[in-house]
Parts: structure tokens; sequence; C-alpha cells
């Protein structure tokens, strides 16, 4: 079984200009093969229809929202295109959706490959020591660990979270979803999250 690595996803989506999530798709059914990878998305229409994610988005908003009677609070840039698609009510409320997920999810990073390698060899660690300590065997420790890293990515990456209004999928579903209907590219670029009493570092 190849193991398909951040380096991979991220060469293809660079590529392709394709989600993250299907460029992991796409290198675990062709076994890791770049050229079948850029084919599948080809064949499925999602190279195609990311090409807008490969264009330039520096419009957007910062949007700030506050919840639980104040005890925690988040600011978050969305980016589009254009001034225009910036001051629709669609992007207003995509913006303020992505904000509340924040708030209720507590994400640490906008994607995978912002995790530093430092943090994901510190988690692989763990995870392993785990599945000895539950007395796995050792040649499927490697297989469980990597199982619970993608567990981790789902947990603390905001664009693999379940989406809060819709747990049938992703924040990256949603923002997918919106690129398709305005013709825009539309990157989260950054999020800070403030809770009452607690560090920026927790």
């Amino acid at each position: 079984m190849v193991v398909i690595t951040t380096a991979m996803v991220k060469e293809l989506r660079e590529a392709t200009a394709a989600g993250i999530l299907d460029c992991r798709t796409a290198l675990e059914i062709s076994e890791g093969d770049f050229t079948k990878a850029v084919d599948y998305l080809r064949e499925k229409g999602l190279a195609k229809a990311a090409k807008r994610m490969s264009r330039e988005a520096k419009d957007g908003l910062v949007t700030a929202y506050i919840h639980a009677g104040g005890r925690i609070g988040v600011l978050v840039e969305v980016n589009c295109e254009t001034d225009f698609v910036a001051r629709t009510d669609e992007f207003k409320t995509l913006v303020n959706n992505i904000a509340m997920q924040i708030a209720a999810m507590s994400p640490h990073y906008v994607s995978r490959e912002d995790i530093p390698e430092s943090v994901l060899a510190h988690e692989r660690e763990v995870f392993r020591a785990q599945a000895l300590e539950e007395g796995k065997p050792e040649q499927v420790v490697d297989r469980i660990v990597e199982g619970r890293i993608e567990k981790y990515y789902k947990e603390v990456c905001l664009l693999e979270q379940t989406f809060i209004r819709d747990e049938e999928r992703t924040v990256d579903d949603i923002l997918k979803d919106a690129i398709t209907r305005t013709g825009e590219n539309m990157i989260v670029r950054r999020f800070v999250r403030f809770e009452l009493g607690e560090s920026l570092e927790a």
C-alpha cells in the first residue's frame, strides 16, 4: 500500500488547483501515480472546475464573531477575487458561518498543509505509543497510526471538519460550493480564536 504524503497532495493540488481532499482521494485511487491522479481529477471534472482556485484572491472580508455571552471570540479573514462578491449577502453569510464553525469546533489550522512537521512527528509518536500500549501487533501499528493521524486532521484542520450546519459535508465542501456558484476563487486566509481565560498557545 502506497503511503500518500502531504508533499504528494500539495504537488497535485498545485498542478490541478483541485481541493485538498479531492487530491488525496485521487492519489489513493491511483496508488500514488501522479499522472493517473491528474486524469482522475479531470474525468471527475474537479480539475476543470477548480481552475478558478488558481486565480488570486485578494479581496474579501475580515469578520468578528462573539459567542457565549462574550466568552468566545473569533476573527477570520476569507478572501475572494472582487469587491463585488465580497459585498454580497451570500459571501457575508459564508464568512459568518465559517466564524461560527471556528467558535464551535476550535480548529488549530486552516488545512493539513499548515501543520508543522514537528507537530505531526510528535502526534505520530504519541499514537504509536498508544497502539503499542494497547497491545496492537507491530505489523499493523503503522496503519493504525496513519488512521489516527487522519482523524487528527479532521479534528484540528478547519477545512476538514464536519460543517456544523450540515453533518454530511465538510467546511471544504461548503467553500467549493460557493466557488462554483460565484465563479470566483475563495480562500480562508487565517483566523484566531479567543476563549476567556485561555492562553493563545492552548
